[in-house]
């Protein structure tokens, strides 16, 4: 095995597969590794909008996708206390339907595919335990696999796509820029039997201090999950000792007056619940001297936005396209650093202070509730509403559609 590349990739799921097919067609040698095998699942809400289909689209990869028999939809209904809005996602990039896709179908997928790429060499249940540095600079990696074998490969990039955990980002002493911690836990289930009225589609609740979500997703189940607040004893204990009764009672109790309440009662579990016990909305330094960051490694943010799975196909491509930029990386890294942070941050940072938002449990105000009925009245401000969501609408075209619907007269 050649043990010389252009990039190691650590972390081999959405964000290290999308990042070595990228990197691949830009014609750079690429190692891609992970300490697990495929296929394997992993906690996540799993969803791509309409603008991260075009792009598995034009990675070859959707129709695979596809057809594993996941169900599309394009509806969103979102009820914050009494207010409901109820509409279709936009048009973005072609795309009119989301997809909301199982790991253990969606990881392996983007594995096999970036592994078929003629310039990727791929390992997996090789557990990286340090990075190799000269000078400044990280030039590649050491590590132990299954059998407990010891090897290091060299390279003159290695980048962290290994989750919000990164053993990359802490080996490379990436600085954190910014840490909102969650006053939230949150938990999920895949269910089957549930039943919705109409169009398939996503749900999303905020009542009261409780907020759950509901996606159609692979092999006829639908992925349910709560968050409740972090200080609430009585939810805190119960969860732990039986998350599955824990789960249907906060419903039962939390979310009588929705929807999700009558259609959780026919289900059926289909594996463990699992929970996700606080964690922060972090953002990281994502480059210096022979390492990077992307994916949740490069910035975590609050599951109830659903935006992980996106950021991750658009922070492979950035990231492909400053390096393809430069000819010498030796002699770019602080200019090539500056441009990925600043990529990044112009794609990312509207999503993750709205995550931020989210991830705190704080009561709508009066002047917050009288937007959502005013959103809620008007179908154009629905859909531009979930435009924000799969990025069809920017936020500064968001706010003239609300300005317009204040200054309209009431009638």
């Amino acid at each position: 095995m050649n043990h010389r590349y252009d990039v190691i990739v650590v972390g081999a799921r959405v964000a290290g597969s999308s990042l070595a097919y990228e990197l691949s067609r830009a014609g750079y040698e690429v190692l891609l590794l992970d300490k697990s095998t495929f296929p394997s699942d992993t906690l996540s809400t799993h969803n791509f909008y309409g603008n991260s289909l075009a792009m598995l689209r034009d990675m070859g990869v959707l129709q695979k996708l596809l057809d594993t028999g996941t169900p599309t939809y394009k509806r969103a209904v979102i009820q914050f206390e009494d207010v409901v809005l109820d509409g279709e996602f936009p048009e973005v990039d072609g795309e009119t339907e989301c997809l909301c896709i199982r790991r253990t179908h969606l990881d392996d997928i983007l594995f096999r595919h970036a592994s078929s790429q003629a310039r990727v060499t791929s390992v997996t249940g090789f557990r990286i335990t340090d990075v190799i540095r000269e000078g400044d600079a990280v030039t590649g990696v050491t590590g132990v696999s299954r059998d407990g074998a010891r090897q290091q490969f060299r390279a003159k990039l290695v980048v962290g796509a290994d989750g919000r955990n990164s053993t990359v980002r802490g080996l490379v002493n990436s600085p954190c820029r910014m840490a909102v911690p969650t006053d939230y836990a949150s938990y999920v289930g895949y269910y089957a039997g549930y039943r919705q009225d109409g169009d398939l589609h996503v749900e999303l609740y905020k009542i009261r201090d409780k907020i759950g979500i509901v996606f159609p997703t692979s092999d006829n189940l639908y992925v349910v999950g709560v968050m409740f607040p972090l200080d609430s004893e009585e939810w805190m204990d119960r969860f732990k000792t039986g998350p599955e009764q824990a789960m249907r009672d906060v419903i039962e109790r939390d979310f009588a007056n929705a929807p999700v309440r009558d259609r959780m009662r026919g289900t059926t579990l289909v594996g463990p619940v699992r929970g996700l016990l606080g964690y922060d909305n972090d953002w990281y330094e994502g480059m210096g001297p022979g390492w990077a960051l992307v994916g949740d490694a490069f910035s975590f943010k609050d599951p109830a936005v659903g935006q992980g799975m996106q950021e991750a196909l658009y922070g492979a491509r950035i990231l492909t396209e400053v390096l393809s930029r430069h000819s010498n990386w030796d002699e770019a890294w602080g200019t090539m650093a500056q441009e990925f942070q600043s990529l990044m941050e112009a794609k990312m940072s509207f999503h993750f202070h709205l995550a931020c938002q989210y991830t705190k449990n704080v009561p709508f105000t009066p002047e917050q509730m009288g937007l959502n009925r005013l959103l809620a009245s008007s179908p154009a401000a629905t859909r531009a509403f979930l435009g924000l969501y799969n990025r069809a609408v920017g936020p500064q075209q968001f706010e003239f559609i609300v300005k317009e619907l204040l200054a309209r007269p009431i009638n």
